[in-house]
């Protein structure tokens, strides 16, 4: 019995494994040498999508119109208000764009943050991280016209960004607005782009007020404003009516601060000392407050802070939110 050569052998299981990688693209003609594959196709840019920007803000004359009035308002009363009114719906927005980012920092552990740099080691001290910028950029400071200054950080994404939002000045600060958020979501992934998004393009749209509102909110009463998803026409009608709801609830939020602060004036009129009144203002600018932060923003010791607080509960003017003896919050009784 004669063997096969080993040559053969060898060239037998090399065609069999050539066959065995079928996922392999076959060979090329010699007519198709020239042939180039298509790349995959990228998110258009601004500067595709301007004419159709421009013939979404024509169509939405009237909702724009609209939402600029109750912004207008808004500013308008935070010209004549206290710093407080600002940090206080600062504080809310920053909490909102939290929960919208997948990050989840409620109000009160914002505010302890803020005010008393009390985090501690947690799991989410990067999300509190985050949302405790997104609280600094809405409450004070220059806005974003330089980007990288802006976010700290001067890269590629910051720079293609603004190189685009610079093709659209001519159009409506609230236009712009929505554009830089749907721009932020194509050059930046996770939940930055969620909070970082947010913040810039509250703070773009701010710019037609008169400078009483750094930010426009966006968040609070809902998150239609920054739902994704449509045409640009669909989005951008979507923003507008989404914040003008934002914008109205800001508005009703700070008519229920006011009320209550003359209530808590009225109720309070027989008390003496200065803490009663210092207490009355800090509540009004911060929407949960702790006994250590009640302390720092009126200058008392524990003792007065705690026996004011405890006079304003049996008045019905706050109300304690842990339901615990200790590490206790009280917020205004709205």
């Amino acid at each position: 019995m004669s063997k096969r050569p080993y040559s053969d052998a060898s060239e037998d299981s090399a065609a069999t494994a050539e066959e065995d990688l079928w996922f392999l693209p076959g060979p090329m003609d010699e007519e198709d040498e020239g042939f180039q594959r298509s790349p995959l196709p990228k998110a258009p840019t601004l500067r595709a999508e301007l004419k159709d920007w421009v013939q979404a803000e024509a169509d939405n004359a009237a909702q724009l119109a609209r939402a600029a009035a109750v912004f207008g308002a808004l500013d308008d009363r935070l010209c004549h208000a206290s710093q407080g009114a600002a940090l206080r719906l600062a504080l809310l927005e920053a909490s909102e764009l939290s929960w919208l980012s997948g990050d989840r920092i409620s109000v009160d552990r914002l505010a302890l943050w803020h005010g008393l740099h009390l985090a501690g080691v947690q799991e989410d001290a990067q999300a509190l991280t985050r949302t405790g910028w997104a609280l600094r950029k809405l409450a004070g400071g220059p806005g974003p016209e330089d980007m990288a200054w802006f976010l700290g950080r001067p890269d590629a994404a910051t720079q293609e960004w603004q190189d685009q939002m610079a093709e659209a000045e001519h159009l409506h600060p609230m236009t712009r607005a929505a554009m830089g958020y749907l721009l932020w979501q194509r050059v930046v992934e996770g939940s930055a782009a969620i909070t970082e998004g947010g913040v810039v393009a509250a703070r773009i749209a701010a710019t037609c007020g008169r400078g009483g509102a750094l930010f426009m909110p966006l968040a609070q009463g809902g998150s239609r404003a920054l739902q994704g998803g449509g045409s640009i026409a669909e989005r951008l009608a979507r923003w507008l009516i989404g914040a003008e709801s934002a914008c109205l609830a800001a508005l009703l939020h700070l008519d229920r601060i006011t009320a209550w602060q003359s209530r808590a004036a009225l109720a309070l009129a027989d008390l003496s000392g200065r803490t009663p009144a210092l207490l009355i203002t800090a509540f009004a600018s911060w929407p949960v407050l702790s006994g250590p932060l009640a302390e720092a923003q009126t200058g008392a010791s524990r003792a007065t802070v705690q026996r004011n607080i405890d006079c304003f509960v049996k008045r019905g003017l706050l109300r304690e939110i842990t339901g615990q003896g200790r590490y206790r919050l009280w917020a205004a009784a709205l």
